[in-house]
């Protein structure tokens, strides 16, 4: 089985890409994040014309997420229980599902903006509500993985320069400490391969000529517990589908098991 994540940064824009590369990859299970359409939007005609079923949790903002499948889509839960509440609203950021008996967790973890902004604040409790909400799973005998765009990098050697990001969301110490969290939980890093260079960086933003002078991070992640882990064969960056007009400014990660 091929399981991969991919923030697409809008769904309805980058649809060409990924229904070219979803061919192209022979990917079963497609954790999907950044939507940015509402439920009512999402592309489900097209979808199932390529062979996937989808589960969608999205209001058409900023964020959004979605579960493809081309090996079932059974018990799907859509956000995070017990999750918090940003301006009122638990924002839609989780789903899960099990995928050819395997279970699986699409997440978008808030961004957190700035270190002293309400949103930071938010993004830990996101992570807290995360950890006791996989917990159960994390820890039984059925392969189990949270993939998704995680917004934190869990070393100084995922990121292109740390000291750019000193002082900066995404790399300090509380954000570091939640991944350990999940850890502690009974899940692991599946470290993937890169394609080029020696890091196998997955975000670069558009701006700057990032891309191309590979400043990059590592914030999109696979974290899975011991029978998952087990299972993997090989996991890479597949950061060919960063290139080109109209690219997502994240590369997808892609997961292979032996199930």
């Amino acid at each position: 089985m091929r399981i991969a994540t991919y923030n697409v940064n809008s769904i309805t824009a980058r649809l060409p890409r990924l229904l070219a590369w979803l061919e192209s990859s022979g990917t079963d299970v497609l954790c999907v994040q950044e939507t940015k359409c509402s439920a009512e939007q999402f592309p489900h005609a097209e979808l199932r014309e390529a062979g996937y079923e989808a589960a969608v949790n999205a209001t058409g903002r900023w964020n959004g997420v979605a579960l493809l499948s081309k090996v079932g889509l059974d018990d799907v839960v859509t956000g995070l229980p017990g999750g918090p509440d940003y301006e009122g609203v638990q924002e839609p950021r989780a789903i899960s599902a099990t995928c050819g008996g395997v279970r699986v967790w699409s997440v978008y973890v808030p961004n957190g903006r700035e270190v002293e902004h309400d949103h930071y604040g938010y993004k830990l409790d996101w992570f807290r509500a995360l950890a006791v909400a996989v917990a159960e799973d994390a820890a039984g005998p059925r392969p189990f993985a949270v993939l998704g765009d995680f917004n934190v990098a869990p070393t100084d050697e995922d990121v292109y320069d740390p000291t750019v990001f000193a002082g900066l969301t995404h790399v300090t110490p509380a954000e570091r400490a939640a991944l350990e969290a999940l850890r502690e939980a009974g899940l692991s890093d599946v470290f993937p391969r890169a394609l080029k260079y020696d890091r196998p960086y997955t975000f670069w933003d558009y701006r700057m000529l990032a891309f191309p002078k590979n400043r990059g991070m590592r914030i999109d992640l696979a974290y899975g517990n011991a029978p998952f882990v087990k299972a993997v064969t090989d996991a890479y960056v597949d950061r060919e589908e960063r290139k080109g007009k109209g690219a997502s400014d994240h590369a997808p990660v892609v997961v292979d098991l032996d199930l």
